[in-house]
């Protein structure tokens, strides 16, 4: 169990919390839970987690707050539950920083599967991104360190991404100066997993250019392309 995906999950339910628990053990996970957001926050500092399962409706802090507050030191994936129905709080779940949502009620082979495509993006495979050790590439003035997923910006400061930011900004640095479509960024970066007029790209995008524009609301480095898609406009030097 050394080498097993060590999932953290936090929902105020207990039966979901234990049903949840028995079935990702049965299936390879080390599993902990938390009944809210001290009890997650206790099981990250004693343990080691590789992906927290949260629920968006907690007493207390409510999991919007608390992907919102992970994500300000943390790139650990997350994935939100929602409640069935509530597109809003999906979209405002992703554009805080989480990695993907399952709604409420749902089946625990498909979080399952959800669960192994966002650890997979994340890089917790031991098959990925194998070439990519000690590569980096610069663009515009930034440094993306492949291997150790380490963006430096122009200014010399460390900026933080998310898996999901990681893959989009990796499958822009690999097609620079050249339009791809939503779907074609969706395969690139999710894969099988994603859904149909899935929107998370837009979100990503908007999310990363928060982070690498000099100012996201005219954005030059990631531009949108009318009926087409979005366009990396820098050149990328790879070394």
């Amino acid at each position: 169990m050394d080498n097993s995906p060590h999932i953290l999950i936090v929902d105020d339910d207990r039966e979901i919390r234990d049903l949840l628990g028995r079935f990702l053990e049965k299936h390879g996970c080390r599993v902990t839970t938390a009944a809210e957001g001290r009890a997650m926050r206790a099981a990250l500092d004693d343990w080691s987690i590789d992906l927290i399962v949260l629920d968006l409706m907690l007493p207390g802090e409510d999991g919007l707050t608390l992907c919102r507050d992970l994500r300000a030191n943390s790139a650990i994936p997350i994935i939100m539950l929602t409640a069935m129905g509530e597109e809003t709080d999906r979209i405002v779940g992703l554009e805080v920083g989480a990695d993907d949502y399952v709604p409420k009620p749902f089946n625990p082979r498909e979080l399952l599967a959800r669960i192994k495509a966002v650890l997979r993006r994340a890089g917790e495979s031991a098959d990925a991104r194998p070439a990519a050790n000690g590569e980096t590439a610069q663009f515009a003035g930034w440094t993306l360190d492949l291997g150790r997923r380490h963006l430096q910006s122009p200014e010399g400061a460390a900026v933080t991404l998310t898996a999901g930011e990681f893959e989009l900004l990796v499958a822009f640095i690999e097609h620079p100066q050249r339009v791809l479509s939503r779907d074609q960024l969706l395969d690139f970066t999710r894969g099988r997993s994603a859904a149909p007029f899935d929107r998370s790209v837009d979100i990503q995008v908007s999310r990363l250019r928060r982070k690498i524009e000099p100012d996201a609301a005219a954005p030059e480095l990631i531009k949108t392309v009318r009926s087409g898609g979005y366009l990396f406009t820098p050149a990328v030097e790879r070394s």
